[in-house]
């Protein structure tokens, strides 16, 4: 997912999503440390996709302010 396509999502949509996101990070980093994962660094891809899209939800939350 790219920063265009979080600009498209409508702000209830975006927070579901990144709530979506938080628990499935939690969840890998959980797995990893118990066994290895195949790719290690989807941990940090999705790590930087839930930062964009707070990056998107504080923008929003300033320009209506």
């Amino acid at each position: 997912m790219k920063k265009e396509e979080i600009k498209e999502f409508s702000t209830q949509d975006l927070k579901e999503r990144l709530e979506q996101a938080r628990k499935d990070y939690l969840q890998q980093k959980i797995n990893h440390a118990i066994s290895p994962i195949d790719n290690p660094a989807k941990i940090t891809h999705d790590r930087k996709m839930i930062a964009r899209m707070k990056t998107e939800l504080r923008q929003r939350e300033l320009n209506n302010k």
